[in-house]
């Protein structure tokens, strides 16, 4: 089930910035800004405050250093941190546009010197709880300022990771360089194990009935029943392996194996009825 409120996360503000997204059936996505400030508490508490008074607030705002992490507003309705692309409202785009400012400058990309921990771990397991791939559609992050690609139709049809540098109508080059891997690395991605299968029992053969275990009978269900007599540890009976023709042999080692069990005893008369032939495949 995908998650609304990331556990651990401050709530900032009233939780309301937003609305229901304008383009639900397009896949969920997530955008890495960078706030161009300083890091650690005042620099949080601060820019936590300025962007509601800016009426730009994202979902998500992180310090990559402290690994403190609050939340404005739920994720499965849009934030307020990209422009418009024309007609296109670029924060509903989307089943989710999950926003994210990261307290760092886009000339010193934050992975270079970040120290991730639960949080962004949390922050991680959230984006994947929509079904985001760990990856970055319109390719790695550039450099800062410059070298953006803003393709209007990869934006709108592919789910991934974009960075504020790629979205069409916006003019933004955060939040610089980050480092792709590390980014991922930091927060693997965790597969429930799965439980370890029990083998199936074979299923026991239908009994064929009796007439083709007569004195003489010669057949393929002979050889069977030699053969599972064999693997039972009744091969003492058998001088020379268990063949298509019912002999005295057979009867023998059959009567053998019906008297060691209770169930059987009191019919041992060396011939295969049903109860002796599931007992026998069981």
């Amino acid at each position: 089930m995908a998650t609304t409120w990331i556990p651990g996360a401050e709530r900032l503000g009233d939780g309301s910035i937003g609305g229901p997204m304008d383009k639900p059936d397009a896949p969920a996505r997530v955008v890495w800004h960078s706030t161009e400030s300083g890091h650690g508490d005042a620099s949080f508490e601060n820019v936590a405050d300025y962007l509601i008074q800016k009426a730009s607030e994202p979902h998500i705002l992180y310090d990559p250093v402290t690994d403190r992490i609050g939340q404005y507003g739920p994720l499965n309705e849009s934030a307020r941190a990209l422009k418009n692309d024309g007609s296109t409202r670029t924060n509903r785009v989307g089943k989710a546009c999950i926003q994210i400012e990261v307290l760092a400058r886009a000339g010193t990309p934050f992975t270079g010197y970040w120290k991730p921990g639960k949080n962004f771990r949390a922050l991680m397991a959230a984006i994947r709880s929509w079904g985001i791939p760990d990856a970055f559609p319109m390719g790695n992050p550039p450099k800062y300022p410059g070298g953006s690609t803003r393709d209007r139709s990869i934006w709108l049809t592919k789910g991934g990771h974009f960075c504020h540098a790629n979205i069409p109508g916006n003019d933004h080059g955060d939040p610089g360089e980050i480092d792709v891997k590390a980014l991922f690395a930091a927060a693997p991605s965790v597969s429930t194990p799965t439980k370890p299968t029990t083998p199936a029992k074979p299923a026991v053969p239908a009994f064929p009935g009796a007439v083709y275990f007569k004195p003489g009978a010669k057949n393929k269900y002979v050889t069977q029943l030699g053969k599972q007599l064999v693997k039972k540890g009744y091969g003492k009976f058998y001088k020379e392996g268990p063949g298509p023709t019912w002999t005295a042999v057979d009867r023998a080692a059959v009567k053998a194996f019906q008297l060691a069990h209770k169930e059987l005893k009191g019919d041992a008369d060396g011939y295969p009825g049903p109860l002796t032939w599931k007992m026998l495949f069981s």
